[in-house]
This record gives C-alpha cells, structure tokens and sequence, in this order.
C-alpha cells in the first residue's frame, strides 16, 4: 500500500508494526485490508466500556507514530487482536446502544464531560449512597459495571488505540455504517492528529465524525521528533482547523520531567487561546512506561505550576488527570485541593 499521507505531499509516519513472526511491517499494511466487495477490515485489540470516559471504546492495533513513553505499545507496535470488518465493528456499536444510560448532546461528545457525570467509585451501587465526590448527576440505574470499573454509559464511540487517521477510508467507511445502523451515537476520534491533512479532514467531516481529542504531545518540534519519531508542524495547525470544520474539540498533552515541562505546556496553552480560549484542555501526569522507564513522575509543584501557567494563559476550561500518579501523601491532595478549584480536579 502507498503512503497516503506521502501521495499528499506530507512525510510518512513512524509507523512500524512489529508481526507475530517478529518481522516489521508499516502498520497500513499489516493491520488494514479491504475485501474484494469494498469492506475494510482492521485488526481490533478489545472494544468496550471505557472509564473514566463513560463511553464505548475501539481499541485498534497499529499506529503512525512511535511514542516512547506509549502506554498502549503491545498493540499500538505490536499485531494484536483479531480482524474484524467494519460490519463486525457497527454491530459491537448497536449492541452498545442497547446499553446507554446517558444521552449527550453532540456538544458534549467529548471525554472531557465524562467526570461532570461520575468519578467511577461504584459508592452508589456497593454502598447504596453516593460518596462525598459524587457529582450527584446520575441515579443508580444510569451507573453500570464495565471492564474497567462503575459509571454511565454514554452514547459516544471512541476511536482509540493506534491511529491510523492517514488511512481514513477505514475510518469514513466505519463511521458511516455506525451512523447508518445506530439511531444516536457520535463519533469520537482520539488522535495524535499527524495523519489529519486538510483531504483526509473532509472525508471524515462527510462521514459523520462528530469530534476530536487531540493529544499535542509537544510543543517544540525537536523534542516532537525524538519522542514521537515525526514532526509536530502538522499537529500544531490542527486545533483552528479542526474548530473551522465544525468538529466538536478536546485537547490535552502530558507533562514529562525532562522532555515536556511547563514551558512547553504554557506555549501549547496559548497556541489554543490564539484559536478559542474555551477548548477543554487536560493537562495530564506522566508515568514510566515503554521506553521512559527511567523517567520519574512529576511532582505535585510542577503539575499545580503547569496548571496555573496554563490558567493565567487564559484557557477557561483546564483539569488535571492522573492525580493518584503526582498526589500520593496527603499533604500532597491538600495541597492540591487548596490551590486548584475543585471541579478541574
């Protein structure tokens, strides 16, 4: 398969998929193939209810960048999981529908909603009462147990796992047969945004895809570049693009000691104030993983610092995640509970 994204003029990605054999292959050809009646098959590591997201999660093996800090590597870099058409894929996603407890208006088709609705600790099932961080949103019957824990199910499906958006036949073909086939489910898609060129946008604009969580993992190109493999130029151009489509819009990227501090979080900050101050960011806290395992985590000062940087840049809606990873004592949480407003918590 040619490179789409090269046919556009743009450079490839870093986009090996190590085979079972152990042999490498670009991940569009060992984890794409479309049948001889036109239908597109992917290799699909798990779909399923996803916390804290709240909504139904497609984990897809394969990926265009090669993130040392990946927390998704055995399937991202690796083949893994079974093939399956997009037929097979719309009918996991009707079966879904079945379950929704909530429904969310296309505005609200982000992740960044989803603790406004529940933190995940089951209190209101195991204990019969919500706990004292209950958003005091839902009632017991909207809370479901999944995989990964309590909470609603909403009517969102997330393209997660590898991304593969310089293959967006897949994807358009995919996102069509959802909508065609399902009465109200919208169409999330996490991306690292390298493959999201101005012609792949539009086919994924007709399609029916309703919104984006772009993960900026770095402001400075060479830091970009040594940690992802492939430039960032693309990626920083996204955010005013995307909004210009009409796509629903959630940024966030991850503080690592090291290589992306506060700097460059407060630089990303005031690109997305440049295009519209109230774009849900989500500053979140790195831990050791893939190739970072020497890389501590960052501490509470540096996160609550970040986040300030962030704030007096002018973004009006910010939240913290990964607080059990930099906030372990409880000197650390009150700390934290006392400079951060809680609902960015």
């Amino acid at each position: 398969m040619k490179c789409q994204l090269v046919a556009q003029g743009f450079k490839r990605g870093n986009c090996l998929t190590r085979m079972p054999d152990g042999k490498l292959r670009n991940s569009c050809e060992a984890i794409l193939k479309k049948d001889k009646s036109g239908l597109w098959h992917r290799v699909i590591t798990s779909a399923h209810l996803s916390r804290p997201e709240h909504y139904f999660s497609i984990y897809m093996s394969g990926c265009n960048f090669n993130c040392l800090k990946c927390h998704s590597h055995e399937f991202t870099k690796n083949f893994n999981g079974e093939w399956l058409s997009t037929d097979e894929i719309a009918e996991l996603c009707r079966n879904y529908e079945e379950m929704v407890t909530v429904k969310e208006p296309v505005e609200r088709a982000l992740d960044w909603y989803a603790t406004e609705l529940c933190r995940c600790c089951g209190s209101c099932i195991i204990n019969n009462s919500p706990s004292e961080f209950c958003p005091q949103k839902l009632t017991p019957d909207q809370v479901l147990k999944s995989p990964q824990g309590f909470g609603p199910a909403r009517n969102i499906v997330g393209y997660t796992g590898g991304d593969l958006a310089c293959c967006p036949e897949f994807y358009a073909q995919l996102t069509k047969k959802i909508k065609s086939e399902t009465k109200n489910l919208h169409v999330l898609f996490e991306t690292n945004g390298y493959g999201l060129t101005p012609k792949n946008l539009e086919l994924l604009k007709a399609s029916g895809v309703d919104s984006f969580w772009l993960d900026i993992k770095a402001f400075h190109d060479k830091v970009h570049k040594k940690l992802c493999g492939v430039s960032n130029k693309r990626v920083l151009e996204l955010p005013s693009e995307l909004l210009e489509y009409g796509f629903q819009l959630e940024v966030l990227s991850l503080f690592i000691p090291g290589w992306v501090e506060k700097d460059q979080i407060c630089k990303i900050a005031e690109l997305l104030v440049n295009v519209d101050a109230k774009i849900p960011f989500t500053l979140l806290a790195f831990f050791p993983e893939y190739k970072l395992l020497d890389c501590r985590t960052p501490t509470v000062v540096e996160m609550i610092q970040s986040y300030l940087a962030v704030k007096d840049a002018g973004l009006k809606n910010v939240r913290i995640g990964n607080i059990g990873i930099f906030a372990r004592t409880s000197d650390e949480l009150a700390l934290l509970h006392a400079i951060v407003d809680s609902e960015d918590l």
